[in-house]
């Protein structure tokens, strides 16, 4: 695969090649502002148009280079790298960046050095909760006990000793950040000591030992509503691991696992079943006793009823888990074939046998294939 040509630095600024200083600066901020990694998350594209654009404003903002470049294109900047060592890719944070560049561009926190709000989520938690087969299509109200980090009670979150609170960061005199110098750009990154909250715990609280939360199992009260299946998740915000330093705790979700049931299968909001009858049942119909969620329901089979048959019951089913009404229940009938007879029960079987006669002649293919498709 060819590799594909490099722009033009002026194009990716969108400048014209007498720009300004301050033409390429303010084009490079609206660009970095635009595809920086932090704003774009996950963003493959966006990041590459970063490193694209900051490969260009790198060259263009310094004299010397941008005066090879418009000579020799490409080739005059360090083989067409254009970095001379810059790596973008190095920054994990927006303040942790070029502090030069950005001090005017972020608000002059990147360059002037500031303590970040290292605020964050706290995790999310699982609970299971098995249910019967009744209970998932009534619903419940039940509990579940959840072990999640909470904030610490004896230091409220600070991770410090009660009386002793944290003091400031001796690596980075409480700025929150350190500086460094790479080539002719001075970079500025997040204190590696106090992750740049600017204030590090001088002595540890003994309850959470410094963690500013303790992992604690709570009785938690869940509602189940109607009509849920095996594998449903039920979501329950900020009911998991607390945050740090202030941000929101994580969610809490609540994993359903239904038994099966003796009788009935089911499928969506339809249930199934299978109930056996007798010959002369088939032949001459009947009214049976079928089980359903709601209760026993008389059904009427109709003379002539061959197995296999299925006899719908609305509205016998399961109720719909967003709302719509209930499911069907699908009776399927099994005519019983007896295998041990008595000599009378022969004899009066054989003598109605003589009232219906049938020839033994192979089924029509399609007749088969609907039997096939009956017995599955």
């Amino acid at each position: 695969m060819a590799t594909q040509a490099k722009r033009d630095y002026y194009e990716v600024l969108t400048v014209t090649r007498s720009a300004t200083e301050q033409e390429i600066k303010s084009s490079y901020r609206r660009l970095a502002m635009q595809y920086h990694p932090d704003r774009n998350p996950d963003n493959p594209d966006a990041e590459e148009k970063f490193k694209e654009a900051s490969e260009a404003y790198s060259v263009l903002i310094d004299t010397e280079k941008r005066s090879r470049y418009d000579q020799f294109g490409h080739a005059g900047i360090n083989g067409g790298s254009g970095f001379g060592g810059f790596d973008p890719s190095q920054f994990t944070g927006f303040n942790d960046i070029f502090g030069d560049i950005f001090s005017d561009f972020f608000g002059g926190n990147a360059g002037g050095g500031g303590r970040r709000s290292r605020s964050q989520r706290g995790g999310d938690t699982r609970a299971d909760l098995t249910l019967t087969f009744e209970e998932a299509a009534f619903g419940k109200k039940t509990e579940v006990k959840v072990r999640r980090h909470e904030t610490c009670v004896q230091c409220k979150g600070t991770g410090a000793a009660p009386g002793k609170g944290p003091v400031t960061c001796n690596t980075c005199a409480g700025r929150g950040q350190v500086r460094y110098q790479q080539s002719f750009f001075s970079i500025a990154r997040t204190c590696p000591t106090c992750q740049g909250q600017g204030r590090v715990v001088a002595e540890a609280c003994t309850k959470c030992k410094g963690e500013t939360r303790t992992v604690r199992e709570r009785s938690l009260d869940v509602g189940v509503p109607p009509g849920v299946e095996d594998g449903t998740r039920i979501r329950y915000q900020e009911q998991g691991d607390a945050g740090f330093n202030g941000g929101p705790a994580g969610d809490l979700y609540v994993v359903l696992h239904v038994t099966a049931h003796s009788f009935f299968e089911r499928e969506g909001k339809d249930l199934y079943c299978s109930v056996p009858i007798s010959i002369s049942q088939a032949s001459l119909g009947a009214e049976i006793m079928v089980p359903t969620l709601d209760g026993e329901h008389k059904l009427k089979v109709p003379d002539g009823t061959q197995s296999g048959t299925t006899i719908r019951l609305r509205g016998k089913g399961v109720p719909a888990l967003q709302g719509g009404g209930k499911g069907d229940l699908f009776v399927r009938i099994r005519v019983l074939t007896p295998h041990k007879l008595t000599k009378r029960q022969r004899e009066l079987l054989e003598e109605l046998g003589k009232t219906f006669p049938v020839e033994n002649k192979p089924e029509p293919r399609g007749l088969f294939a609907k039997v096939k498709e009956i017995f599955g």
